[in-house]
This record gives structure tokens, sequence and C-alpha cells, in this order.
């Protein structure tokens, strides 16, 4: 019977392969001995649940530099509250020490924020054009006041009280305990107020509302007019007089030399956010492609004629996303010896979740056993005075195969939504190893990845929201191989976080001030929160309890 039960060890990576069918259904099913027939098994196939911990972590002061997007607007959260998003960036000449040619004069200046957008299922349009979908990227409808000042503060790219020359890191403050109007980051040795360095008003809308509509701009080449069809974004026209002080006078100034000189000279623009009736919107901006596009006119070398030119001003360098933050559920730090038995997940310096999948001590047998040592001797294979056998090529032996693992998550339906039934339908939950901040080992043997479609990638490492028979919504997020990595190769990783994600394909991590800790960026960049019950419940809801669900094999000895 060993001999059969060793050529029952596949690799991770083959169980994986195998597992994907299982994991395509909408719920796990039990594979169950009789495959076989029942009297010709060698092997058999049980489940188990083991004792684990989730407790909440509040999420303060998150790194808020660098970020891959932006978001910008108000968004009230049924069940949190209110959250304003506004953002401070530097900007950039694409050309130093420019030469405007002669009589330079401005005919626009235009500042364009595009959207994060995907083609629409309604494209193409009666006249074959395309048509696209801000959908995913916008949170809300109703308008918000965007203004746009330059920004006098300077920020730095390197923090002088590092030994080492590393990049200032700037963190949230969001918890409006100075004031909830002005927007702040902080530093490791300071507190910064944006409003205290605010200059003049760039552009101001009362009534800012993002569209989807295609940008269709008409262009006169000789008695043709051609048309310039742009993907949906932030498009308007700045006031010229301000860019022909402020850039083209400055043409022989050395402030146009460089990068340094530049940035120093003009800050960088401050996007502010208000709400308008305590409601509004929020969008991704996505200013990695944003700009300001001077277009002008100069004297050509042909006599009488003019030709046109354009400047253009990027919106890049240094980047923050400040918060202020309004909630309605006082988040805090939770059990970590008893657990929780609500679970707050929520983005935008919020509050994320902890699991300890062993936690604490436990009945092994008769014998009282930390619940790690219970779970490794429970699957390994041992001499007989109950050592674990040695390894054989770095895995120990087990005596059981896990073939699949995963928490069983669910939703507290009783939490807010708005009145929106379908408030949750499109949330992710996205797991990671707390110990290493980086992905669960099942999340990079995944292969469903979908880069254009975070909601329908990771879906089996990370499955999405399922409501059950009983009008439950419940998640699973599948750990066989992170536990297999715990039996195999004695991996000490037996902790994961959860946090609410928008795009689970974003797996970078970003600091916290003063911990060695990271957190993923959407945990800053999800603007929405969840509730989930956690796993001290009691009561009616006692069955909505987390729990880890393990199936495995074991040979009929």
């Amino acid at each position: 019977m060993k001999k059969i039960f060793k050529a029952l060890k596949l690799p991770g990576i083959v169980l994986f392969a195998m597992a994907l069918f299982i994991a395509c259904d909408k719920d796990f099913n039990t594979i169950e001995s009789d495959v076989l027939g029942k009297d010709n098994a060698n092997f058999s196939t049980d489940n188990s649940n083991l004792q684990i911990l989730a407790y909440n972590k509040k999420l303060s002061a998150q790194q808020i530099n660098g970020l891959s997007s932006n978001l910008f607007g108000v968004f009230k959260d049924p069940a949190y509250g209110q959250t304003t998003a506004s953002i401070i960036t530097q900007i950039t000449p694409n050309v130093f020490n420019p030469n405007f040619g002669d009589n330079p004069v401005i005919d626009s200046v235009v500042l364009k924020v595009p959207y994060f957008n995907k083609v629409s299922a309604d494209s193409p349009d009666d006249d074959g054009n395309e048509v696209y979908t801000i959908e995913d990227s916008l949170y809300g409808g109703a308008p918000v006041k965007l203004t746009v000042y330059r920004n006098n503060y300077f920020l730095r790219d390197f923090d002088p009280n590092s030994e080492f020359n590393d990049t200032q890191i700037y963190y949230s403050k969001a918890d409006g305990s100075i004031n909830n109007t002005d927007n702040f980051a902080v530093t490791s040795d300071a507190t910064i107020n944006f409003d205290d360095h605010k200059g003049e008003i760039i552009y101001e809308q009362e009534q800012y509302v993002p569209s989807s509509e295609t940008i269709v701009l008409k262009i006169t080449e000789g008695d043709e007019d051609v048309f310039d069809r742009q993907t949906p974004a932030l498009r308007v026209k700045l006031d010229e007089d301000y860019w022909k002080t402020t850039i083209f006078d400055k043409e022989d100034d050395p402030v146009l030399s460089n990068t340094n000189n530049f940035r120093d000279y003009f800050r960088g623009l401050y996007f502010k956010a208000e709400a308008i009736n305590d409601n509004g919107n929020m969008i991704f901006f996505n200013l990695s492609t944003a700009n300001i596009t001077i277009y002008y006119s100069k004297d050509s070398s042909i006599d009488g004629e003019r030709d046109q030119d354009t400047y253009t001003l990027n919106l890049n360098g240094n980047r923050l996303n400040t918060f202020i933050n309004d909630y309605s559920i006082a988040l805090a730090d939770g059990d970590e010896t008893l657990g929780d038995e609500k679970l707050y997940l929520k983005g935008a310096e919020g509050s994320m979740a902890v699991i300890d999948l062993f936690n604490g001590m436990v009945d092994c047998d008769g014998t009282p056993e930390t619940a790690l040592d219970c779970f490794k001797k429970t699957y390994r294979e041992l001499d007989g005075n109950g050592n674990y056998l040695p390894q054989v090529n770095g895995d120990y032996p087990l005596r059981k195969l896990i073939n699949e693992a995963h928490l069983v998550i669910y939703e507290d339906q009783t939490a807010s939504n708005g009145g929106n039934s379908d408030f949750h339908k499109y949330d992710r939950i996205y797991a990671y190893d707390v110990s290493n901040n980086i992905p669960t080992i099942d999340y990079s043997f995944d292969p469903t990845e979908d880069t254009s479609d975070p909601f329908n990638s990771k879906i089996i490492s990370l499955g999405q929201r399922i409501v059950d028979d009983n009008g439950a919504a419940k998640y699973k997020l599948r750990i066989t191989e992170h536990l297999n990595n715990i039996l195999l190769k004695d991996s000490t990783n037996t902790k994961l976080g959860l946090i609410l994600s928008n795009n689970v394909n974003l797996t970078n991590s970003f600091k916290v001030l003063n911990s060695e800790k990271e957190v993923p960026s959407s945990a800053i960049l999800t603007p929405r929160g969840t509730v989930l019950y956690g796993t001290n419940v009691t009561g009616p809801n006692e069955s909505k309890k987390m729990r880890l669900e393990i199936f495995f094999t074991e040979p009929n000895l």
C-alpha cells in the first residue's frame, strides 16, 4: 500500500491543473472514492474544517505617491460614509530651452486628463464609430466641484533624512483630526496642508460629472474638415494670458532649462474635489498620459504666413492622492486573540482583515498541540515515535494529500447597500501573504489572468462573489498550494491579508508609516467597502462564520 500511496504524490502544479476542472464551477464539489468503484478504491477522500482566526487591521497613513492611477472626486459608501479624493501632481515640459519662434501668439491652451475606458458593448454606433464606457472606473453620478490650483508646495524626490538617498514617501492623513476640508499628507517628520500652499486658480468647474462621450475635434486642412475622435477625458480650455506669462515670457529664463529648475519654479497642480449637497462622483484619472498643450502660431519663413506649433507640459513626476474620510463606522484594530465577529474591508485609508490560519491550541487526537503542529502531524508521514520522516528532495513525505483548500467567507448582507441589491455584485477580495507582502502561490499559479477585465481575472485563486440557493453571498478563496507549501517545505507563511480590490491584477505593495509591513496598492485605490463575517460569530449567524475547508485524499491502509 505504501508504494501505491507514493504514486499519488503528484507535483503541486499537476494537482493544480486537475483542480481547475473543479474550481471552474460556481461551487466546489467533493470527489468521492467511488469514482473507481467502492470496492476497487485504494484511497478515500474526505474533508475537514480547521480552526482559524480573523481580525481587523486599521489602515492609517498609507503611501500615496507612486500609484498606478489616481482617484478624484467624492464617493459615499452606503455602509461606511464619505471619502473625498484630491490630487497633487508635478508637471514637466516636453522640451527644455524652447524656441517659440518670432512673434508667437497663443491660440489656445488645453488641459486633458484621460479616463480609463473600454469599448462599449453598444459599439460601433450607427455611423460605424467606436463607443466607449467608463463605468468600470466611475463611482456615482452626482456632480462635484472641481478646482485646479497652482501648487506651491515643493514635492521632493528624495528623503533628506535618509542615509541612502531613498525616495521620499508621502503618506495619507485622511482622518479629519485637523479639519475635514483641507487635504493633508504626512512624511516621517512633517504634516503638510496643501491648502496652505495653493496658488492661483488655473481652472474651476462648479458642477463636474465625467462623461463617457467620445471627444470629437474638427480640424480644417485646406478646404476639407477632418475629424479627430478621442477617447473620453476631462478636456477643458485654460486661460491663454496666464500661460503666456507663466511659460512663453520665460523663453530665455533658466526656469525652462531643466527639470529641477522648472519644478522649483512651477511646483505643480492641485486638483481639489469638493462635495455638492453632501454627494458626488469619483473617477480614476489616467495622469500618466495627461498633459497641458499650448497651441500657438509664429512667423513663417514664407512672408505673410504663420506656422502652427505646440508646446506640451506633461502631468508626470511626483504625484500624490490625498483623501478626506468622514466615516460612519469607527474603524479600529481588532481582537488578535479571540478574533472579530465582523470584518471591515474598506479602501482609501480604511481597514483590512488578517487571517491566522493556525491559531492557538487544539486537541490533536487527545493531546494538546498548537493548531499548526496538529495540522502538520495530521498530514505528514510519521515514524514510530511520532516524528516527521526526513525530507526527500526538499519535501516532507505526506500521508494525506490536499486536493483542494479554500477559505469560505460570507458577506454581512445586513450592512447597508444603499437600497441597491447589486451594489456588491462586482466586488473582489484579494488575499495575499502578509509575511512577505506578496501574492499567494495559488495566485501565482492561477492561469486565468485577464489584464483587460480585472473582474474576470484570477477567478480560480480569488473566486468571484457567489449568491447561493439560500440567498447568502459568499466568496471562496483558494489556498491549496499555500497550505502544501507549509506541509512540504515547512513554510512559515501562516497569515493572510484580505482587502477589497477593484483590480486584482495590481499586486505591488506600498508602505505604511512607521511599520515594516506593506499593503497592496488596491487597499488605497479602492474607494468601496464591504462587511464580512469573521471567525468569532455566535447566535443565528454562526453558520456564516469564516471557515477553512480542506478536501484531502488518503490511502486505505
